[in-house]
């Protein structure tokens, strides 16, 4: 028989942090492709990586809605956990890539390369006319003095604190 905490999942303080944590992910994402398909703000590789965890984070999140939904709330936690531990590997991502655009230390080896040149003469030519270099050393845009990379840092730790929280409010109704 469904309890009444399992009949509305909606009331469960560890749906709701999940489930703002969830809309952040996906509005963040969205945000970033808007820059870039809208507003014409190339990423650079390093940009493209700090999406990783949006991309794999809004999935996983969503099945822990699930299991949060199916009262199956440590399983959730974990999940949330999870998602926590991703975010925070991209804020440290963030920081360096905003360390990176500030010359605090040398970026990769794929900084400044362009992607998919050609290797004979007449392509290598054609190809360097084409090719828009996205480097990963300078910001695009900045806005209150963050890059991109620099306001990444800040929406994957506040990402992170709330998952922490999702997880930590599934423990304890559990």
């Amino acid at each position: 028989m469904l309890t009444r905490s399992s009949s509305d999942p909606l009331q469960l303080p560890a749906y709701r942090m999940g489930g703002l944590v969830l809309f952040a992910t996906v509005a963040v994402i969205l945000a970033a492709l808007g820059f870039q398909y809208i507003g014409g703000y190339a990423p650079c590789p390093l940009c493209l990586q700090q999406r990783y965890a949006y991309y794999v984070g809004i999935p996983v999140l969503f099945l822990a809605l699930v299991l949060v939904a199916a009262d199956r709330r440590a399983l959730a936690a974990v999940l949330f956990l999870a998602v926590a531990a991703g975010f925070l590997a991209n804020a440290g991502l963030g920081v360096y890539h905003a360390g990176v655009e500030w010359k605090f230390w040398p970026g990769p080896d794929t900084c400044g390369a362009a992607q998919g040149l050609s290797t004979t003469a007449g392509g290598l030519l054609e190809s360097i006319e084409n090719n828009r270099v996205v480097r990963c050393d300078e910001a695009a845009w900045r806005f209150l003095g963050l890059s991109f990379a620099g306001w990444n840092v800040l929406i994957s730790l506040a990402l992170a604190v709330g998952a922490v929280t999702a997880a930590v409010e599934g423990l304890r109704r559990a």
